[in-house]
């Protein structure tokens, strides 16, 4: 698998871009703006999501979808979790063009982490549903502890690679790794990908905390329920219990949770800190996926019957205008009940 497209030129799909071209595989980053793909030409890099960062001289960058999707081998979808149905519409079409008889790629992969909100899909899902039907069982997902910035500087980082199809995961396992990026594999495609959304919720949450000045012993508590509730839908949706303590699960919820490079940690720090949601967003250049996910999440939790109270407050806070003071006193005041009796149930 040497000609890769990647879909969306934020910080992630840029870095993944660039690991990419950076192993010598011929890959193809397409931005839908073309004054952003004009400029990443021209400047060889991407001042306003990744800064700094050089781009390969390898790295072909386009604004023309179609030349990111034709005849390569792999798939990458990077895009923001709310528009990802109309980018796959996008490429849906370039692919079913009875004039280009293009080759379907071998492999669809989403690095998006998201549920979509009206549907309550996973991004694999929609994928699914949304592509032609041929491409059924080569959709996979990547997830994991993974700041752009981070992967792009070439940190020691590990994530995993999810597909239903082990040999699929495999070959995506050989095309990702480098010798800064170790991939694992996992056949749990349902739960990989919701430990990837989900663990945003809970960074706003772990945000809010700390915006309010509550100490590391506060963030413990919520990172560790958090993982308990999210558990507790991932099992009530078929996930492997065990994929969440994993690196798409406590890993991600982890590193979200306490990086100082965390979108939805720093809009949960500015919640605490007494901003309204909207000054927030009207403050971001950069999509913090938490906020359309806590609502997925909360009418998931309604519609599955799964119990999860540190969801619920923060869907509450950001869309009920709930006072976050209040948020911590109902989760704290809610009747005592055994640890670990209610992790799976």
């Amino acid at each position: 698998m040497r000609r890769i497209g990647v879909l969306g030129a934020g910080s992630w799909g840029t870095a993944l871009a660039i690991l990419l071209a950076s192993k010598g595989i011929d890959t193809v980053l397409w931005a839908r703006s073309r004054q952003l793909a004009r400029q990443m030409r021209d400047g060889r890099e991407n001042v306003p999501y990744l800064p700094g960062v050089e781009l390969p001289a390898e790295l072909k960058i386009t604004s023309d979808i179609s030349k990111a999707v034709l005849n390569r081998e792999v798939i990458l979808f990077v895009v923001p979790s709310h528009g990802l149905r109309e980018v796959a519409i996008q490429v849906s079409r370039q692919l079913n063009n009875p004039e280009q008889l293009p080759d379907l790629p071998h492999a669809v992969v989403s690095a998006t982490k998201g549920i979509e909100k009206r549907t309550l899909l996973t991004m694999a899902e929609v994928l699914e549903e949304v592509l032609p039907s041929r491409l059924r069982g080569r959709i996979a997902a990547l997830s994991g502890p993974s700041f752009a910035k981070e992967v792009a500087s070439l940190v020691p980082t590990a994530v995993t690679i999810a597909s239903a199809d082990h040999r699929l995961c495999l070959d995506l396992q050989s095309l990702f790794a480098t010798g800064t990026f170790r991939v694992y594999t996992s056949l749990d495609l349902v739960g990989v990908q919701l430990g990837g959304a989900l663990k945003n919720v809970i960074a706003i949450a772990s945000g809010i905390s700390d915006g309010m000045g509550f100490g590391t012993n506060s963030r413990a508590a919520l990172i560790t329920r958090g993982l308990a509730e999210m558990s507790r839908l991932g099992v009530r949706l078929g996930a492997n219990p065990l994929t969440f303590a994993g690196l798409a699960g406590l890993g991600d919820l982890v590193l979200t949770c306490t990086g100082n490079l965390s979108r939805n940690r720093r809009v949960g720090l500015k919640l605490g800190q007494g901003h309204s949601i909207k000054s927030i967003l009207q403050g971001m250049s950069m999509v913090a996926e938490g906020i359309n996910t806590s609502s997925s999440a909360y009418a998931m939790a309604e519609r599955y019957k799964v119990d999860m109270p540190i969801t619920n407050q923060v869907f509450r806070v950001l869309y009920e205008g709930h006072d976050p003071k209040d948020a911590v006193k109902e989760l704290l005041m809610r009747p005592p009940r055994q640890e670990l009796g209610d992790l799976l149930a």
